[in-house]
């Protein structure tokens, strides 16, 4: 039983950064995986990125990969999405979600926040 909520979406311009963070609750945080996944208007749900719960274990889209980067703070029961070299293709709604396993399926997460808006105007 974890609730997430994201924070730090807003409007950037193209090649500017942002940082997304999300917040969860419960004790049992730390032994989660937790992923970042997005979508933007009329397009499947894609996946971004996930960390393990350990932090030793992370996968990237191939589209992000170089620009973003997964961290998280356990004591703080928070991950982070650092977004750098922002592009118009990176515009859609982000999630976060918390599963069992570190993975690029939508189906292991079994908790999802309600996302944040990202908008990158050219």
């Amino acid at each position: 039983q974890v609730q997430l909520v994201e924070s730090g979406g807003g409007l950037v311009q193209a090649g500017g950064s942002l940082r997304l963070s999300c917040a969860a609750s419960g004790r049992t945080f730390g032994r989660y995986a937790m992923g970042w996944f997005r979508q933007a208007p009329g397009k499947e749900r894609e996946f971004v990125a996930v960390i393990s719960w350990s932090g030793g274990s992370l996968l990237y889209a191939d589209s992000v990969k170089g620009r973003f980067t997964i961290s998280r703070d356990n004591a703080k029961n928070t991950v982070y999405l650092q977004m750098n070299s922002l592009e118009p293709e990176d515009t859609a709604v982000y999630y976060c979600a918390a599963g069992w396993r570190a993975t690029t399926d939508a189906s292991w997460y079994d908790h999802w926040g309600q996302g944040t808006q990202v908008t990158v105007s050219s």
